[in-house]
């Protein structure tokens, strides 16, 4: 549990969360904890309204837990289906999907609607971040922050700085961080960076020995968990991600890097068809209560 600590102030940012999924909806509650206002935006406007009752539980999880701070006033939540509010946003993030065309097509539209200045964060977890600035107009102004999930539990964050990204953008996301109580790592541009890199391979060799019949799922976790040191076990790792999320990271990494390791599984593949993408839906490698799905 982290110490209690003077939190730092929100300092005028103004955030745009751009995906009202389950990382969009996991870092406006970080951000709205620590005191920041947050506009999150979606196209569906029913996904706006599921994020709203994940981010009052991820809220009252931070408190019980001690992950937000003392004596802050929560920000103020928008929702809406329209990117004219990044408009005003100092900093605006992207947690879409995971598909290079759909990130790419937003980061132009969020450019041609920003002020010179304002930073763009994609959340990518496995695309190159030089190939995502080269569609927004001020390249320079984007760079990668890979928040892991539970965003408003795990305070250190991999930050991946492209070949164009400034350093007035370091800076700026610099202080964001530390209004935010986040620790840093910055890594150099690459497919699926440090953490995707090595990880999403794994829990694909993992899946992959339950497929084969090798051993349970609940066997799997069990021993990389009580022998490994794992923190949750790869599989249960899998179902927090989202199963879907999993297979489109796979993917890009498999066209990038051609390593087999990253070519998803049959097993993932089906998991997914069958619309079983983890916690998010009830059901993945393991089933979940309501309020599991939630967190």
């Amino acid at each position: 549990m982290p110490t209690q600590e003077a939190p730092p102030s929100p300092g005028g940012h103004r955030i745009t969360v751009i995906g009202a999924g389950t990382m969009g909806a996991g870092i406006t509650s970080l951000a709205l904890g620590h005191g920041v206002p947050v506009t999150l935006v979606d196209v569906d406007p029913a996904a706006l309204d599921g994020a709203r009752d994940r981010i009052a539980y991820h809220g009252r999880v931070a408190q019980l837990m001690g992950a937000a701070p003392e004596g802050v006033r929560p920000g103020a939540l928008d929702t809406t289906t329209s990117l004219e509010s990044a408009a005003g946003a100092t900093v605006v993030i992207e947690a879409v999907t995971e598909d290079e065309d759909t990130k790419a097509g937003l980061l132009t539209e969020v450019g041609a609607r920003t002020k010179p200045g304002t930073v763009l964060i994609t959340n990518t977890s496995s695309i190159p971040v030089d190939h995502l600035a080269g569609h927004h107009p001020r390249p320079d102004e984007v760079v990668g922050t890979h928040f892991m999930n539970p965003p408003y539990l795990i305070r250190t964050v991999e930050v991946i700085r492209g070949p164009r990204t400034s350093r007035h953008t370091l800076d700026a996301l610099d202080g964001l961080l530390r209004t935010l109580r986040r620790e840093s790592v910055t890594v150099s541009d690459a497919p699926g960076f440090v953490t995707s890199r090595l990880l999403h391979p794994m829990i694909n060799d993992a899946a992959r020995v339950v497929q084969e019949g090798t051993a349970s799922a609940e066997d799997v976790d069990a021993l990389m968990v009580g022998c490994l040191g794992h923190r949750t076990g790869p599989l249960r790792t899998a179902d927090m991600i989202g199963l879907d999320n999993l297979v489109d990271s796979l993917r890009v990494l498999y066209e990038r890097t051609g390593d087999e390791r990253c070519r998803p599984c049959d097993l993932l593949l089906e998991k997914v068809g069958a619309g079983d993408h983890g916690r998010k839906s009830g059901r993945g490698f393991f089933t979940y209560e309501r309020t599991e799905q939630l967190s």
